[in-house]
C-alpha cells in the first residue's frame, strides 16, 4: 500500500528531481558490469547468472508511462515496523522521479519467497517492470557489497541476501 500511495502521488509542476536511481537503469551498465566482476572476484556470486540477471533487465520493455515518485533506497533498514506491520518509512535522501520499478527492491532485500509473490500480486507488476525491478536490486547490491563489506557489515549483509534472492544457487 505505501509502494502504490508514494507512486500514486501527484507529480510536481516542471522538472521534479531526478537522482542516480531515477535514471534508465541502462545508465548504470558499465558500473554494476564493473560491481558484478568485482563480486565474483570476491566469491560473493556467481557472475554468469549475475549477468544474466542484469542481461534480462536490460532487455526488458522500458517504463512507458510518466515518472513516478520514488523512494528509492526501500531497504530493511529503513522499514520500520510494529505489530507485523510498516509502520514508518525513514531515510528520503534519495528521493527521486523515476521508473516504477526501483521501488520494487524489497521483493528482494526483504521479503522470500511467498512474501515476494503477494507484493507482486498487490502492485499488479507486469514481467517487464519486474525484470528492471530485479536489475535494480542486483545493481544496487552489486555496487554496495565491496564498498560496505568492512565499514557497514550489516548493510553489507542485506546486499548478500539480496543476492541469495536474486540468484539460482
Amino acid at each position: 500500500a505505501f509502494v502504490r500511495a508514494l507512486q500514486a502521488t501527484p507529480l510536481p509542476p516542471g522538472q521534479g528531481p531526478v537522482g542516480s536511481r531515477g535514471v534508465p537503469l541502462a545508465e548504470r551498465d558499465a558500473a554494476t558490469r564493473a560491481a558484478i566482476r568485482a563480486c565474483a572476484e570476491l566469491g560473493f556470486l556467481n557472475e554468469g547468472a549475475a549477468l544474466a540477471v542484469w542481461e534480462d533487465a536490460l532487455n526488458a520493455a522500458p517504463h512507458a508511462g510518466p515518472p513516478a515518485w520514488l523512494h528509492a533506497d526501500l531497504k530493511p533498514g529503513n522499514l520500520l515496523s510494529g505489530g507485523g506491520r510498516l509502520s514508518a518509512v525513514i531515510d528520503w535522501g534519495g528521493l527521486t522521479l523515476g521508473d516504477p520499478a526501483v521501488d520494487l527492491q524489497p521483493a528482494w532485500n526483504l521479503l522470500g519467497p511467498v512474501g515476494r509473490a503477494a507484493f507482486r500480486e498487490a502492485l499488479g507488476v507486469e514481467d517487464a517492470a519486474w525484470a528492471r525491478g530485479r536489475g535494480w536490486a542486483l545493481s544496487v547490491s552489486v555496487i554496495a557489497l565491496p564498498y560496505y563489506r568492512d565499514s557497514n557489515p550489516g548493510l553489507a549483509g542485506v546486499c548478500r541476501d539480496t543476492l541469495r534472492a536474486l540468484l539460482p544457487g
